[in-house]
């Protein structure tokens, strides 16, 4: 690929839309306010963590207001965010605004209203956090796509072998304790299959050792320790708040764990590296980016999203594995192999797919502030935000609107089949909207094609080698969590 391309290098499926909102909506006030300064951040703070819960912070107001557009203030708020105060926006009309980057900036609003330090990207801003204004961004963009070019041909084969580990240490597991946790196994899965990719080498073969999926944990912990709480008994709540939401943690703690990681990354990958510097990036800032584009947005992505996957599919139930099964089976039959033009006729796969990222999507928050004076409209009312306000969409909801989708809180398996593809325009997960490509003048993550593939062939090869499973469902700090507790085998393929 030549460093002038400028979109994904490979494709599912896509179309275009234009929802157009109605041109005579009333004007309204946004409803809701900030409260007083300091405490009103560190009240509604309180609330989303510890009173009232995520889901709950947002529909009590979403309540009062009889509205989904208003004012709030989000996490973390005082003394990590200068200015918690946002516009929030929960409905499938007004949430398009935030990809809109001629409308919007996407500046420091990767983790929303704050920015963690630089420090742990080896002092450079990674592109994640750039706006695409920034002549750096589309640099890094086409850098990610050529590198994207260079590896799809290995995303199923290594992704299959990754995979049969995992299956392997899951019957194991099962036999001997009944019960099996898939969050650990995913993301011992996800870690090798992201090292393997990307430097071509087994975790264990570097000088990460047994060691290299820790570190990496860690560093991502202390970059997202102020979006999260623990869950711990009441008692606790004061101290956690005070340790995490209060004051970022320290990068310099992460320091020696972060170099290692690079250390691996800028020996393995040399050739990408000497592209990058025909690009006209400094090669330590693109292995920077690198590292977040795997550590960060990869693994950090999958080792959130695959359990989510799982749990909505398990929960299903047998009637939808034996359709699943059905038709995998059949396809794979037909086509002599798992191909991406097998992978491209299993309709109701890539439906089951598209349905978990719209009732889960792995990323909840988008934010971005207003380039200038402009009006977003939901469903029955049209708002002004004056330029410089910061927008926040929580996409669960805008993603689940029961004016858009039937049963919105319903797993549908089939809900994108035939007449169904019409819907995946509002399927948002990737900071665009499924059915666009990104490009290198948007913000929409640049594989998101590559985790619908990689989604797909999960189920594929769940389904060839099982007939149904069931699981026990949880919450973790971030995402969900599955345990196996029954696993049937293959009665036929």
């Amino acid at each position: 690929m030549s460093p002038n391309s400028s979109s994904s290098p490979f494709h599912l499926q896509s179309s275009t839309s234009d929802d157009s909102p109605p041109s005579d909506l009333p004007l309204k006030p946004i409803p809701g306010n900030y409260g007083l300064p300091f405490f009103g951040p560190i009240k509604d703070r309180l609330d989303f963590f510890y009173h009232q819960g995520k889901e709950s912070f947002f529909q009590t107001r979403m309540h009062k207001y009889q509205s989904t557009v208003f004012r709030t203030n989000m996490p973390p708020g005082p003394f990590i965010a200068s200015n918690p105060n946002v516009i929030t926006l929960l409905d499938a009309i007004s949430f398009p605004i935030l990809f809109d980057t001629s409308k919007v900036e996407k500046l420091n609003v990767l983790d929303g209203t704050y920015m963690p330090s630089t420090a742990f990207t080896g002092g450079y801003r990674v592109c994640p956090f750039l706006d695409p204004s920034e002549p750096k961004h589309a640099l890094l963009k086409r850098l990610f796509f050529t590198l994207l070019a260079t590896l799809h041909d290995k995303f199923i084969p290594l992704f299959q072998n990754c995979l049969s580990e995992l299956f392997i240490n899951l019957e194991d597991q099962l036999s001997d304790k009944g019960k099996v946790y898939f969050n650990t196994l995913n993301d011992n899965m996800t870690f090798n299959f992201v090292l393997r990719l990307f430097c071509d080498q087994n975790p264990s073969e570097t000088r990460l050792g047994s060691n290299g999926q820790k570190l990496l944990d860690e560093w991502l912990f202390f970059q997202l320790a102020p979006l999260i709480t623990l869950g711990l008994p009441k008692f606790f709540n004061f101290f956690e708040d005070l340790l995490f939401h209060t004051w970022p943690l320290p990068a310099f703690l992460v320091k020696c764990s972060y170099k290692k990681i690079y250390d691996v990354f800028y020996m393995s990958m040399s050739s990408i590296l000497d592209e990058a510097e025909s690009f006209g990036i400094k090669r330590d800032e693109a292995c920077h980016n690198l590292v977040f584009m795997a550590g960060f947005s990869s693994y950090g992505g999958m080792k959130t999203w695959f359990p989510a996957l799982i749990k909505w599919v398990g929960l299903a139930g047998e009637k939808l594995h034996h359709q699943l099964r059905d038709e995998i089976r059949t396809v794979v039959r037909d086509e002599g192999g798992v191909t991406l033009s097998a992978l491209d006729k299993m309709n109701l796969t890539k439906s089951v797919v598209y349905e978990a990222l719209r009732i889960e999507p792995p990323v909840p928050f988008q934010y971005g502030k207003a380039k200038e004076d402009l009006v977003v409209h939901s469903h029955d009312a049209a708002f002004e935000i004056k330029k410089g306000e910061m927008i926040f969409g929580y996409q669960p909801f805008a993603t689940k609107d029961p004016k858009i989708f039937e049963d919105p809180e319903e797993f549908v398996g089939h809900r994108f089949v035939g007449e169904g593809k019409k819907l995946l325009k509002y399927v948002y997960w990737s900071n665009g909207r499924e059915v666009d490509d990104p490009t290198v003048e948007d913000k929409q993550c640049p594989g998101k094609d590559m985790v619908v593939l990689l989604s797909r062939v999960m189920l594929v090869e769940l389904f060839l080698r099982y007939d149904t499973f069931t699981i026990e469902a949880g919450t973790l700090l971030l995402g969900s969590s599955a345990t196996f507790t029954s696993l049937t085998k293959a009665t036929s393929i």
